[in-house]
């Protein structure tokens, strides 16, 4: 068979969809401690400011990690950057797992964010890279399993936390046995590099001329959507309960479960839209989230705000996609972990430095009023990611994925 040949014969789903079990896995276990850091914050008696520090390291440990290992799946192949991503995440569920103090939780979050940022650009590269042959579910599936993931993550610990035993054991020892068995999947599934380049562990950014309008266009949306996300994975749970009233664990992990099922559903149900339009009506249903969050907080209502939350995710989810398709479609094979690395340090940036400040705030003026602000600056944010996306819509229409 000649490659000509060779190269249209249909890809195998299966390397593909281990990629993203993969890639879910992990953003599971990146939100399976929010339910917990109420119960740490009481046992070890620490503060906001504390509980969004130790989020905000695992964000500042995977931006380093990303900017000088972002393209080094592009040198090597996927495979070996899969599994070393793997074998680190293994480690910071051992710590999670031993923490008896405030320090262990800074230092399972720096090697939980080592890890991620070895997976987070080569998984998001290997989706593209082995989705089937004229299809659009590379970008769709990069866009869902954060969702999926930090769902599954909160939902999960949530209740694991709430009605079994070992509540601070049980998640983690879960988690090390889906990640030993996604490690030998990864071996034997997913292929290996077929060709080599120098590896370089520069610090760099790279995004190509060519995409640099998009880029910046996109921004907004990015910098919007991760920032709802990063302030819901850091103090939502804690909002939502002492908003309810109540301490009951599985309801504090259902705000960020919210968020993300309904970014997920957004997502399924707009994917045959233009990536323009994905991101015009993401935004638009995160500013009417967003305004509807301000009122229900400022009204202390929990249910109010679960549904807002809704409103929000679909935003979240629907926007973030748009994004991503318009990018990645001008994104060279050879140089994908690079953009995406890109890609994901804006995200990263906009999902910690906010939460970081949100903490510093709420130890000061208390969480509801802190949340309140928050919510309103996200709504500012969003309204001008819309205005700008109105105007794009005026121009002819980027080319779809």
């Amino acid at each position: 068979m000649s490659e000509a040949d060779h190269a249209h014969q249909p890809r195998s789903a299966v390397p593909f969809w281990t990629v993203a079990v993969v890639l879910t896995l992990f953003l599971t276990g990146a939100s399976a401690p929010s339910p917990m850091y109420a119960l740490y914050a009481s046992r070890w008696d620490f503060s906001p400011t504390t509980l969004t520090a130790v989020f905000a390291v695992y964000a500042i440990a995977l931006l380093a990690v990303l900017l000088t290992c972002g393209g080094l799946s592009d040198a090597v192949g996927r495979r070996p950057v899969l599994l070393a991503g793997i074998a680190v995440q293994t480690l910071a569920m051992g710590i999670f797992f031993a923490a008896d103090g405030v320090g262990w939780l800074f230092a399972a979050r720096v090697v939980q964010g080592v890890a991620t940022g070895l997976v987070t650009a080569a998984a998001a590269a290997a989706l593209l890279d082995l989705q089937p042959r004229l299809s659009t579910v590379g970008p769709l599936v990069n866009a869902l399993a954060p969702s999926v993931g930090l769902a599954l993550g909160a939902v999960g610990a949530g209740a694991l936390v709430q009605y079994a035993p070992a509540p601070l054991h049980l998640t983690y020892a879960v988690l090390v046995v889906l990640l030993l068995g996604s490690a030998v999947a990864t071996a034997l599934l997913v292929p290996g590099a077929t060709t080599r380049r120098p590896v370089s562990l520069r610090p760099r950014v790279s995004v190509p001329r060519a995409v640099r309008p998009a880029f910046w266009a996109a921004l907004p949306v990015l910098v919007s959507t991760w920032g709802l996300g990063g302030f819901y994975l850091s103090l939502g749970p804690s909002l939502v309960l002492n908003l309810a009233g109540s301490s009951d664990r599985l309801l504090g992990g259902a705000l960020p479960a919210v968020l993300c099922v309904s970014g997920a559903a957004a997502c399924l149900v707009l994917n045959t839209r233009t990536p323009e339009r994905m991101m015009q009506a993401g935004t638009v249903m995160l500013l009417t989230g967003l305004l509807l969050s301000v009122a229900s907080i400022a009204g202390g209502t929990a249910a109010g705000l679960l549904a807002s939350t809704f409103v929000s995710g679909a935003g979240f989810g629907s926007a973030f996609l748009g994004a991503f398709r318009s990018l990645v479609v001008r994104a060279d094979p050879a140089r994908r972990g690079e953009l995406l690395a890109a890609v994901f340090t804006a995200a990263y940036l906009s999902f910690s430095l906010p939460a970081i400040v949100g903490g510093l705030v709420a130890t000061r003026v208390g969480l509801q009023p802190t949340a309140v602000g928050y919510a309103a600056v996200l709504s500012a944010l969003a309204a001008v990611a819309l205005a700008l996306r109105v105007v794009a819509a005026r121009r002819p229409a980027p080319v779809t994925v």
